[in-house]
Order: structure tokens, then C-alpha cells, then sequence
């Protein structure tokens, strides 16, 4: 809740408790609660009020009304029946509308990400990948080659980021942000304007700071089914800024949006079918073509000049990870590569085929309320079972308690504290707890880390260690 919406609701409280006044007092309080109201609501407005400060405005109109009627008193000839009833709409219509408004500021507040953790500062850059061996199989002119958008972070220099102005969330500037929340909304089926603070929204990542000086351990990201590669960004400054390079991907025609360097908008084509068996044979093609995305991610990457930056990433410590059908993604890329060192799955359902081999130890994070219904939650316990036993191990399983399927993301920071939705422990909880795990797993899988994987995964969640 900004300090605008907080100080107009205050405002409101105070003028209704002046209603209550003895008379001998009441008209000096109510006039000063009024006067009061005006102001605050007055002072909203160049502020830039969000849009959950329109119901708080109505709220404070309503309430000036409630003011006016008891100020002016009863009059001769007129009905007190009229009076009474146009003091009790006016009451309810502030008490309404102020109040959901309230409610709508504190559920959706402006995002307050927190400082990485690490040592580093971070740094960010966006770049846009293409692959003129591979024809864009989501529109039918030969001539289009597969394109990927990525955002990279890379920990700072110490005096690398400077004084600059951190990155815009959601894009490479306030017009894409706009755009890609507009997107996420309709994924959501949402109207626009419920996301316009998340566009507005601004992470801990400088864009452009000096790098510091590598080669450090690399790990692709793949967000869930319609996401955006941003949609990670708490977690990826996190491990940026504990020295590793994540590189984050916007897969056009699956992402909710995608921005192009040229300014191209390519928006999400995935639907459902509504046949279970037709859904999940699409679900694979797609992760399929995910999994060739971050093929091609990893080798614009490691490029000499392809970064960027150039030269930071280390060939020989390499990470997948992804979220839902990004985990399922990282999966069939790490599948028979040994290109990739270690694999991450958040909350994804794995869909590997059934000879399938995995070279490298696997970290699941298990969301502690499944999504699937009894049936969806055995099969993915099934499949996620085959994945560690296709994996050379070791491979550690975490259910997280009190979390959701969304919370695996920035949910926490952008929706509702609905637990069905994000889950039970609070806007950066199951931030810090994806962090610390996918942290002390990639030290030891890519660092040579001697740390005890097994010890910390145990602190935060039920630990199942696979062999």
C-alpha cells in the first residue's frame, strides 16, 4: 500500500469517528475530518495513483457527502425518512468503496523485490538469439528462422553498477514492460490494468554494469507454460549475485508475450484442446521445442563474442533449470548432454522418454499442495521417480511446506497472498528457501563445493535423497 492510499484511508476512519462526536463538538471535527480528506485525496493525484486508488477516492467522495448531510442539519418541511436513507447510502458507499479499495492495495502492492543476497552486484542485459539452421515451426513461411530473447544476469564488478538506475522488471524498457504485462494478464484472464504496478516495477539488477571478471558457472532458465523470462528475476540476482550467470528465456508463441529487437510483437498460441490425451501429447512438443531453445541459448552463449557479457560463462560448469513445463523442458535438454553439468526442476512435471538417460544430479522442488488432483499428483510422483532414476545421481527431492506451484516464481511479489495460488509463508519466503536450495545444490554439483547438500536441503523442506 503506497503512502497515498494509506493516508486517504486514515483520513476517511477519521472523519467517520467526528460523525460520532457529541454535538458541541461535532461540527468544528467533522469540518476539519472533511477538510482533511480533501486534501489527502488531492494529494493522490500527482502521485500518480495506482488504479486501487480510484475506489479509495470514491470512498472519500462518499464520505465527504456522509460530512455535508450531518454538517447541514435537519430542514424544515423535509422528510427525515429522505435524510436518514441518503446518510446510509452514503455510509455504505464509503465504507464499500474505501474498503475495497484497502483490500485491493494490500492484496496487489507495488512489488518490493529484495537485494540479492550474494556478494556480487548484479548486472542484466537483454539480447535476442537466432538460429538460421532451424525454421519457426509455429508459422508456416519457410523463411522464418527461431528466435530467442533472452535476459542475462552476471554478478558486478564491485563499483560496476555505479549510481546507474536499476533494470525495468519486466522488459527492456517502460513500453515493453506495458506490453508484457498486458500479456501476462490475458494469460490470467485478467484485465490489464491489475498488472500495471508489476510493469511499473523495477528490479535490484543494474542493465549494463561492468561485469566482474569470470569464467563463472552458467544456468538456463526456462519459465513455466505462458511465462516470461523475467518471471524468475528475484531467484536469478540471487544466484547472480553469488557468481553464477543466468540466462533466462522468452520462448515466442509459448511465452505470453515476446518483444523482438525490431519491436515485433509475437504473442502466446498454446491453448489447451480440452482432450487430456491430445493436451499432453502438444505439452510435449512444446517442451521439446524449449528444450532446443536452451540448446541454442547455450551455444550463443558460450560464443567468444556471443555473451553477453563475453567470456563470463564457463563451458565446463553449465546448469539447466525451469519451472512447470520449464523444468519438464530442462529436463530433455540435459537428456543424453553432457554439455550440461547439473539439472534443476521447480515444481515441473517430467516428461522424459521411458529409455531416457540424464548424465548429470537432478534438485526437484516439490510444491507441498499438488495441482493435478489425485490422479495428476500420483502421476507426476511416478514420473518424477523415473526422472531420478535416469539421472547418474545423486539426485535430492524437496517438498517445500506451505508452498504452491506459482510460488516457485515471483507470484509471492506480484499476486494475491492466496495460498491456493502462492502458497502459505509470505512474499519472499519461498524465494529465499528456491534460492538457498538451488544454491547449495549447484555449489556442490558445479563448484566442487564439499558443503553438505544433504544437511542444508534438510533445513528447509522434507528431503527426499535419491540414489
Amino acid at each position: 500500500m503506497t503512502w497515498p492510499e494509506a493516508l486517504l484511508l486514515g483520513a476517511i476512519a477519521l472523519l467517520l469517528l467526528t460523525l460520532c462526536l457529541p454535538e458541541r463538538v461535532r461540527r468544528p471535527a467533522v469540518v476539519s475530518g472533511m477538510s482533511l480528506v480533501a486534501a489527502c485525496t488531492a494529494a493522490g493525484v500527482p502521485a500518480g495513483p495506482r488504479w486501487q486508488w480510484l475506489p479509495i477516492a470514491a470512498g472519500a467522495l462518499a464520505a465527504l457527502l456522509l460530512g455535508a448531510l450531518r454538517l447541514r442539519g435537519p430542514r424544515p418541511g423535509r422528510r427525515p425518512a429522505l435524510r436518514t436513507a441518503a446518510s446510509a447510502l452514503a455510509l455504505a458507499s464509503c465504507l464499500g468503496a474505501a474498503g475495497a479499495g484497502g483490500l485491493a492495495a494490500w492484496a496487489v502492492p507495488v512489488p518490493a523485490f529484495p537485494e540479492p543476497s550474494g556478494p556480487y552486484p548484479v548486472g542484466a542485459v537483454t539480447v535476442q538469439w537466432e538460429d538460421p539452421d532451424r525454421e519457426e515451426t509455429w508459422t508456416d513461411d519457410p523463411r522464418d528462422h527461431r528466435v530467442v530473447v533472452a535476459r542475462v544476469w552476471y554478478p558486478a564488478a564491485p563499483d560496476g553498477a555505479g549510481d546507474r538506475t536499476p533494470s525495468t522488471y519486466l522488459g527492456r524498457d517502460a513500453a515493453e514492460a506495458e506490453t508484457v504485462a498486458e500479456g501476462l494478464a490475458e494469460g490470467f484472464g485478467l484485465p490489464g490494468f491489475l498488472l500495471s504496478d508489476a510493469a511499473a516495477a523495477r528490479a535490484r539488477a543494474v542493465t549494463g554494469a561492468a561485469p566482474a571478471a569470470g569464467p563463472h558457472p552458467v544456468v538456463l532458465f526456462s519459465p513455466g507454460l505462458g511465462g516470461v523470462r523475467t518471471q524468475n528475476t528475484v531467484w536469478a540476482e540471487g544466484l547472480a549475485s553469488h557468481g553464477y550467470v543466468v540466462a533466462a528465456l522468452d520462448h515466442p508463441y509459448d511465452s505470453a508475450v515476446v518483444v523482438l529487437d525490431d519491436g515485433t510483437e509475437v504473442r502466446g498460441a498454446v491453448a489447451a484442446t480440452g482432450d487430456p490425451a491430445r493436451d499432453d501429447r502438444l505439452a510435449r512438443e512444446w517442451a521439446d521445442i524449449r528444450a532446443a531453445d536452451l540448446d541454442l541459448a547455450l551455444v550463443r552463449l558460450l560464443e567468444a563474442d556471443g555473451g553477453p557479457p563475453a567470456g563470463l560463462a564457463d563451458p565446463g560448469r553449465v546448469a539447466v533449470a525451469g519451472h512447470s513445463l520449464g523444468g519438464a523442458a530442462a529436463l530433455l535438454a540435459a537428456e543424453d548432454d553432457p554439455r550440461y553439468h547439473a539439472v534443476v526442476n521447480l515444481d515441473g512435471l517430467p516428461r522424459l522418454s521411458a529409455d531416457a538417460s540424464l548424465p548429470q544430479p537432478l534438485l526437484a522442488l516439490v510444491a507441498a499442495s499438488g495441482t493435478g488432483g489425485e490422479e495428476g499428483d500420483a502421476r507426476y510422483a511416478r514420473e518424477l521417480d523415473a526422472a531420478f532414476a535416469a539421472s547418474a545421481g545423486p539426485g535430492y527431492e524437496l517438498t517445500v511446506p506451505g508452498t504452491a506451484h506459482l510460488g516457485f516464481s515471483d507470484s509471492p511479489f506480484l499476486l494475491p497472498p492466496l495460498p491456493s495460488l502462492v502458497g502459505s509463508l509470505g512474499r519472499e519466503e519461498t524465494a529465499r528457501i528456491t534460492e538457498a536450495a538451488c544454491l547449495a545444490f549447484l555449489d556442490s554439483a558445479l563448484n566442487g563445493g564439499g558443503a553438505d547438500v544433504t544437511g542444508a536441503l534438510s533445513g528447509l523442506g522434507r528431503l527426499t535423497p535419491k540414489p
